[in-house]
């Protein structure tokens, strides 16, 4: 990244601070000075110098910024849907802060120097922190595995052919084999093509109406079994990403009951729509895996309350116009998620389905966890002053066309969320303010 220009010294005064990797919830005050945490005064006030600024947040929750385990950038290759740029400047107005993108790029992030070039490009343009998540096989065409070593030591995170599963058992294994050593996790897009193929929908009743070709559960919940297999063969650690049904939450369940290496993540808009928002052929709905049943909505929340599933991640995955105006059946899979997480996902705590401070762990604190990078997701004095600022009653109306991604593409277009982000601040810099805030 970038280096982080000064931020000075700054009061957040009055808060609601929320840190769960300290266990602190109260109001208090955040003393930032030169971009990092030098104190909150729930814990013990510090002295003020005579030159700081202030920001007034009573009545706002502040919490460490935001970490997306997945998201897609789509540069380089597709900068028409999305760039570096563009992304991360949405990814700080849904509260972001660190952002890990998906290498489904052309070229994919399979080679050093596309490692590079995206930690280059995200250190000129970024808004926020970039880490690159690197393929799992050459080109992601499952036939080969990648060079983790070269990967890991360009500046990769974790490995994943997201966007296509690893279809080949064996390759799956020397994945995980190499994770065993590495410590690097494995992020695997669950879903057995031979079942899924050419369906456009979650299978069932609703698809039987609009006559289009389902996607059972059993596509994912299948490779979910099977992953897990291997993983007790051969260790390594596995992450399963976006998962979606029932089926998968218990298959996870299981698994960390009996003592496997095993991290989840599950998106905003399963936990917050079902299938349902398919009906009238809306493209905006279509997302892979897809929107299921009302069962497996309470399933996956039920999932994130007793923490089978350790973090909530966007799967950002921005389209032009032209990919959603259009048949359902040829129309791009995916949402854009970054502008529209918090205020989603703030139904759930509304509503009584989801505390706060869950929320916020599995936004936090959980997924620096799982990238084991300590200094992410948490207030501690001495950390980085990566920093949200958050209205939970702010009552709002989603606009796409007010969208910084590119991507417009969003089933909640005119929906009516409570809960907005007011200010983010990236090494205690403001990166995104509210127009109503902070003026």
């Amino acid at each position: 990244m970038k280096t982080k220009r000064q931020s000075g010294n700054l009061l957040i005064r009055g808060g609601r601070i929320i840190d769960p990797s300290q266990g602190i919830d109260a109001v208090g005050d955040l003393f930032i000075s030169e971009g990092k945490i030098a104190w909150l005064s729930v814990q013990r006030a510090g002295s003020l110098p005579e030159n700081h600024k202030v920001i007034e947040a009573r009545g706002m929750v502040v919490c460490s910024g935001f970490i997306d385990l997945h998201c897609h950038l789509r540069q380089p290759g597709f900068e028409e849907k999305e760039t570096i740029a563009t992304g991360t400047r949405a990814a700080a107005k849904g509260g972001f802060t660190t952002v890990c993108c998906m290498p489904n790029t052309n070229p994919p992030i399979d080679k050093a120097e596309v490692v590079g070039y995206v930690k280059s490009v995200a250190g000129k343009e970024g808004a926020v922190q970039v880490l690159p998540v690197g393929c799992i096989t050459e080109g992601r065409d499952g036939g080969k595995l990648a060079d983790f070593g070269e990967l890991s030591a360009s500046g990769t995170v974790a490995f994943s052919d997201d966007g296509s599963p690893v279809m080949d058992s064996a390759i799956m294994r020397s994945a995980l084999e190499h994770s065993q050593k590495s410590g690097f996790p494995i992020i695997d897009h669950c879903e057995d093509i031979a079942l899924s193929q050419d369906g456009v929908m979650n299978e069932g009743s609703a698809a039987t109406k609009l006559r289009l070709k389902g996607m059972p559960a059993a596509a994912e919940e299948s490779m979910v079994a099977r992953d897990i297999r291997l993983a007790r063969i051969v260790g390594g650690r596995l992450h399963i990403a976006h998962v979606s049904t029932a089926g998968s939450v218990e298959l996870i369940r299981s698994a960390k009951e009996e003592g496997i290496s095993i991290t989840a993540e599950v998106t905003p808009h399963h936990l917050t729509l079902t299938e349902e928002a398919v009906v009238g052929y809306n493209t905006n709905a279509k997302v892979n895996p897809p929107l299921r049943t009302a069962e497996d909505v309470e399933a996956l929340i039920s999932g994130l309350k007793d923490g089978v599933i350790d973090a909530i991640a966007t799967d950002h995955a921005p389209h032009t116009a032209q990919d959603k105006n259009c048949d359902f059946n040829t129309a791009a899979f995916g949402i854009s998620g970054f502008e529209t997480a918090l205020g989603n996902l703030m139904m759930l705590v509304h509503q009584g389905k989801l505390d706060l401070v869950t929320l916020i762990s599995k936004l936090t604190c959980e997924p620096a966890s799982i990238l084991r990078r300590t200094d992410l997701g948490t207030l501690k004095s001495g950390s980085v002053a990566d920093v949200v600022i958050f209205d939970p009653n702010k009552e709002w109306v989603v606009n796409p066309e007010e969208f910084v991604s590119k991507g417009k593409n969003t089933p909640l277009a005119g929906y009516v969320l409570k809960g907005k982000v007011m200010a983010t601040l990236f090494g205690g810099v403001v990166v995104y303010r509210d127009k109503v805030f902070l003026n």
